[in-house]
Parts: structure tokens; C-alpha cells; sequence
């Protein structure tokens, strides 16, 4: 053995024995993935958990990091970023994904009875519609679409019971037209305001009301500046995975597989969550001291068909899509 070969294995042997070892090799893909959720939401937990798998089964290959609670700005600059590259990976909600209107179709107002139902359709016919059509404006989309739940409507001052309760309420929406529309076509005041400004606007009264599945209203802890909860599960939402196509198309067959395979497990893992923590967060919330009313749903829809909701979205979303929507939703008119 040469002198440099037997100082260089010397010399390693010393770095070791005292806890000094040499790096890991980078990861070849160190991908960010962004979204507008809480830390301890269970989008966030099971991905972080789908991540550590990706990275054993890739053995080092890729590296995914969350960034939770819109710390990589708002949803509208995540998904420039993610067109751009700048961001990798993105979970948002079909009606932020405002290069393909379509996938808010998600969001109208008392389509689908239950979650089955819901799972059914996403996971199904209308899933592939909307999944092709953010593909044909150049964004990748995993199968699966995570649940953030049927939201429901929280206020200040007063509760609702039924559809007039809500003549000129100020209430703050998720940004996206099929929100907005909906609650002005139930004759309230919307005003769009992201969900990391929320707790501010509805501190300051820049909004008296705010409607989110009822793990966000604990979650974001809306209980300290809301009273009252009507159970009206007006509209569910989800959240796709979204990927960068070039990032996607450099990962090659293999590790897309990995990745797939992976984040579908977590989806579905995350259903389960949702599930079980749904059982206990009405309890929870009322103990933190919230009043929950019934609402006369029929109300509702009574007042969105008047307001010809239902045919202007029909003839938003096309044909096909509805026709999609329509072999798994409630009658619609």
C-alpha cells in the first residue's frame, strides 16, 4: 500500500473512531412541496410520512420537504412557482387551480350526499375528467385527491338556520369564482381572503362569518373569534398533488412509480384520518365553547336554483364534465 493510499485509510479510521464520518451523497431530486395547510393537518403528516418512504425506497434519490401553512406564499404565487420550477410539488384545491376552471367543479354547492359518494366520483369518471384537464394545461396530477372535508358555516353574532340568515352576511370565502358565486347567489356579501389571513379579518371584522370543515375551525383555532356552527356542508373540497411535468418526466418510470404508489397510500391514509377525527372535533368545539344549529339545506338549494346556479355552472364545466358529475351527484336543478 502505497503512503497517500495508507494515510487516506488511516486517517478515515481516526474521523470515525471519534464520530466523524463522511456525508451522505446528495439526492439527486430535492423537491419542495407546498401547500396552504396546517402543520398538524392530516394532508401535511401523512405526505411527510409518504416522503421518508420515497426516500428509503429511492435509496436517497428523492428527497421531498413539506412547507405547510403558505410559508411559500399565497396559492396563486405557489402555483406560478410550481409552472415555473421554483416550487416542484403543490397540494391545492381544484378551485384554486385557476388554469383549469374545470376542476373547481368540485366545489358546487350540495352536489354530492357523503363522502362515499364523493370518493366515488374522484376516484372515478368525473376524477379523470378533471385530472386530464389540468394535464392538457401542462401541470402533472397524481391520481388521488386528498380530502379537506364538507365545509360548513361558522358566525360571530348570529346563527344560521336556514337561507335568509345569510341576506348580506359578510363572510369570508376561499378565493375562486365558484365560491364567490355560490354564496352571492345565496344572498350573502363574500369577500375572497386566503385562509393564512383568516383569523386576522375575522378578528378585526373585516368578516363576521367564515365556512371550512369543522378540523380547520379547530385547527385554526376560529373558535376564539366564531360563536356558532351550522352544519350546512354546502361544498366539499379536496386538494390535488400537483408536480412540476419536467421534474415528473426527469424521475423516469421507476421512481414516478414510487412516488405514485407512495402518495396514493398517503391519500387514502389521510381519508382514514379525516374519518376518525371527524367523529371527535364537533365534541371538541363545543367544548371550546360553540353553538351548533341545524340548517334547512332545502333552503339553500331552493335559493341557488332560483338564482339559475346550477344551469350557469352546467354550461361553465361543458357537457362531458357534467355528464361525469351527474353519475354520481344529487339531482341538480
Amino acid at each position: 500500500m502505497s503512503l497517500n493510499r495508507q494515510s487516506f485509510v488511516l486517517g478515515s479510521a481516526a474521523l470515525a473512531s471519534i464520530g466523524i464520518i463522511t456525508p451522505a451523497r446528495a439526492a439527486d431530486f430535492d423537491l419542495k412541496f407546498g401547500h396552504d395547510l396546517p402543520q398538524e393537518h392530516p394532508v401535511n403528516i401523512q405526505s411527510t410520512l409518504a416522503f421518508s418512504r420515497i426516500l428509503k425506497a429511492t435509496n436517497g434519490r428523492v428527497s421531498i420537504k413539506a412547507f405547510p401553512a403558505s410559508v411559500l406564499g399565497s396559492d396563486a404565487s405557489m402555483l406560478a412557482q410550481l409552472r415555473s420550477g421554483a416550487i416542484e410539488m403543490l397540494a391545492m384545491p381544484g378551485a384554486f387551480i385557476t388554469i383549469s376552471p374545470l376542476a373547481s367543479i368540485e366545489n358546487l354547492a350540495f352536489a354530492f350526499p357523503n363522502r362515499e359518494t364523493v370518493f366515488a366520483a374522484m376516484d372515478g369518471d368525473l376524477g379523470k375528467v378533471i385530472r386530464d384537464d389540468i394535464g392538457s394545461k401542462g401541470i402533472y396530477v397524481l391520481d388521488k385527491i386528498w380530502e379537506n372535508g364538507f365545509r360548513d358555516i361558522t358566525t360571530a353574532n348570529k346563527p344560521i338556520h336556514n337561507v335568509a340568515d345569510l341576506a348580506g352576511l359578510k363572510i369570508r370565502v376561499s378565493p375562486g369564482k365558484i365560491r364567490v358565486d355560490t354564496f352571492q347567489s345565496l344572498g350573502a356579501s363574500p369577500t375572497p381572503i386566503a385562509l393564512s389571513e383568516l383569523y386576522t379579518s375575522l378578528q378585526t371584522h373585516i368578516v363576521d362569518a367564515q365556512e371550512n370543515p369543522l378540523i380547520l375551525i379547530d385547527q385554526q383555532k376560529f373558535y376564539e373569534v366564531q360563536k356558532y356552527v351550522a352544519l350546512s356542508e354546502h361544498i366539499w373540497s379536496g386538494y390535488w398533488t400537483l408536480f412540476n411535468p419536467d421534474v415528473w418526466a426527469k424521475f423516469g418510470p421507476g421512481i414516478q412509480a414510487i412516488v405514485a404508489k407512495e402518495m396514493a397510500a398517503a391519500t387514502i391514509a389521510a381519508r382514514n384520518d379525516m374519518k376518525n377525527l371527524n367523529t371527535s372535533v364537533k365534541d371538541k368545539l363545543e367544548r371550546r365553547g360553540m353553538t351548533f344549529t341545524t340548517v334547512d339545506k332545502q333552503s339553500f338549494k331552493q335559493k341557488l336554483s332560483a338564482a339559475n346556479y346550477y344551469q350557469r355552472w352546467k354550461t361553465e364545466f361543458g357537457t362531458p364534465a357534467w355528464t361525469a358529475l351527474e353519475k354520481y351527484a344529487n339531482t341538480l336543478a
